[in-house]
Formats: C-alpha cells, structure tokens, sequence
C-alpha cells in the first residue's frame, strides 16, 4: 500500500513517521523549507530522553507523481485550498482520502473535489512542532478513528479490518458510529 502524508508537522510527521516505523511505504508532500530540512535532519521524534530519527522520502508539490492507495491530510485547514492542488497528482481512482483537520468545513471542499474518496477522520495524540523542526511526542499512545461520512458500513473499511497490528497506537475503522474496530498500528498500551 502506498501512503501520502500530507504535511509533516506534529501531527503528520508523527503519524508518518509511526507508519514507517510499523514497516509501511510512506511519502510526505511537504513545502520546500520542510523538505530541506527532512532530507538534512531526517523526521526526527522525540519522546522523553529518547530520540527517534526516521528516514524520510519527502517530495515537493512538483516531485508528486501518483496515484497513492491512502492520502493523509494534515495540514492547518487554511492550508487546505492549495493543498487539494498539489495533491491531484496523487489520487486515482482506488484513492482514498482522510483528513486529520480541525474544524468540519474542510470536508466540504473535499467532497467537492474528490467526492467518494473522502472518508472522516479523527485523531487523538498529544504532540508539537518544536522550532528546530522536531516533534516531540507529549502523552504516550493515540488513537485515530476513521469511517465513512454517512456512518454506514463499506466494503473498502471491512478490507482494512485485517490489517496489521503493531506498536502503540490503537486505529479504529468504523462500520457505523457505534461499532469500531481496531486496524493498522496496533493495541493500546493497557492491553
């Protein structure tokens, strides 16, 4: 599978950089300043006294080619409008959309460009974006939650049931608002 993460900030780079770690083929789409410094640096994570350098295939709006099987979007949903552009490359037709925004309104334009592709997504991790372009991880864990916009049962969400489970973090594919499964990244902590 291959996987975009749009954006490499406290939210994109961390969730890249766990899906690297968890052995997944992952791009981050990121402006040139953040690309520079990821090809010199490397994504780096910090949790604790631990540091975590990942190596990182980064590309630029103009190195993007696609199609990708999942498109994370992780950006500030001011950044939004520019980044459907640069990302057109990327979607085909088996293309699947999740956005990690703030807000509600950016599934509007999402919709609206790419229609069936979005799904809905929510993420709870507790990281930031230091100033020297690190990520440091605050609370141990997360959670992602992802399902269609109607709340009913897919096919293409019950194909990622039997996904693999590894480290730290719990991602729940929903068949309904109600009813969740776990996929992708692995058990909780207490488990």
């Amino acid at each position: 599978m291959r996987i975009l993460v749009v954006g490499a900030g406290a939210v994109g780079g961390y969730l890249g950089g766990r899906l690297v770690g968890a052995g997944r083929q992952v791009d981050f789409l990121v402006r040139p300043g953040r690309a520079a410094q990821l090809r010199d640096t490397g994504l780096r994570i910090v949790d604790g006294e631990r540091v975590e350098k990942i190596d990182a295939s980064c590309l630029t709006a103009e190195e993007l080619t696609g199609p990708y099987d999942l498109i994370l979007l992780c950006v500030k949903p001011d950044a939004l409008p520019a980044v459907l552009d640069d990302l057109a490359p990327g979607v085909g037709q088996g293309t699947v959309l999740v956005p990690f925004l703030n807000g509600m309104r950016h599934l509007e334009l999402l919709t609206e460009r790419y229609g069936d592709a979005t799904l809905g997504g929510v993420v709870k991790i507790v990281t930031q974006l230091d100033a020297n372009g690190d990520i440091r991880q605050l609370l141990p864990g997360g959670q992602i939650q992802v399902g269609e916009l109607d709340g009913v049962a897919s096919d293409r969400l019950r194909r990622h049931r039997a996904g693999q489970r590894r480290g730290r973090h719990v991602v729940q594919v929903g068949d309904d608002r109600d009813d969740r499964c776990r996929y992708l990244a692995g058990p909780r902590h207490d488990q």
